[in-house]
């Protein structure tokens, strides 16, 4: 819990003396202030406050609100090991939720924070979506259909996603579509799109310092180029590129 406080002080010393040109998203209004701005030309960035693993409440419930107290504002509930609040498709058990972790979904949501599936064990992801009432996100990875590896999502998923009106950020990394290149990240968006719909997908890098990755963010424009050869329309793309993540994001984050 400490160090999730910790990183978060960081951020907040960085924006402080960024003067105006990072920002901290926390409430649908600062979001909508960032991309009317950035529309108008002003050199600014968005930073969101997010978990990779809930196991920073330390079992404890009331470490939720500590982290919503210091911005967190997105709860990925697990990573590459089963904790308290449910299973990792890396775990040992792979798990569902317990019941710690349906009070964190739910607290979670009345807060305004946005639950993130990425890492979750199947039972894990099928508990979430029987019980969230609001968008949930996979932030970064992939699915099975153009690489079939363990964590990558079925389309069964996919369509549970769908129903949610959540969305998938599909990675960059070999793990996550089977090569590192524009064009099997672009295999992958456009699977999802045939099984899910245009409005439930959009980019997950996972540039973490961590994973293989061919290209960077100075080359994004080669995964839209693969999307131009596909025959997407530059609506569907921008939904791709941002819009859907936009959406989720001003859905999530108000509290209920």
């Amino acid at each position: 819990t400490e160090r999730s406080l910790w990183h978060a002080e960081k951020l907040h010393a960085a924006a402080a003396k960024a003067n105006g040109r990072l920002r901290i998203i926390k409430v649908p209004g600062d979001l909508a202030r960032l991309l009317a701005d950035r529309a108008a030309g002003k050199p600014v960035t968005g930073a969101l406050l997010s978990t990779e693993g809930a196991q920073n409440l330390e079992g404890d419930i009331a470490n939720l609100a500590r982290l919503h107290a210091a911005g967190f504002r997105m709860i990925g509930l697990v990573h590459f090991f089963d904790n308290d609040v449910g299973g990792s498709m890396h775990g040992l058990k792979k798990g569902g939720l317990t019941p710690l972790g349906r009070q964190v979904v739910q607290q979670a949501e009345q807060r305004g924070m946005i639950i993130d599936l990425a890492h979750s064990s199947a039972a894990t992801f099928a508990d979430v979506m029987a019980i969230a009432t609001r968008p949930v996100v996979v932030s970064h990875g992939g699915v099975k259909a153009t690489c079939n590896t363990p964590r990558n999502l079925t389309d069964a998923q996919l369509q549970m996603l769908k129903a949610n009106g959540g969305m998938i950020g599909i990675g960059y990394w070999d793990a996550a579509v089977c090569a590192p290149t524009p064009q099997a990240t672009a295999r992958a968006i456009l699977h999802v799109i045939r099984v899910a719909g245009i409005d439930h997908v959009g980019l997950g890098s996972d540039y973490d310092g961590g994973t293989t990755v061919g290209f960077d963010t100075a080359h994004l424009d080669a995964v839209t180029q693969a999307l131009l050869d596909a025959g997407l329309s530059d609506a569907d793309i921008a939904k791709v590129m941002g819009g859907n993540a936009a959406r989720l994001l001003a859905a999530g984050l108000a509290p209920r």
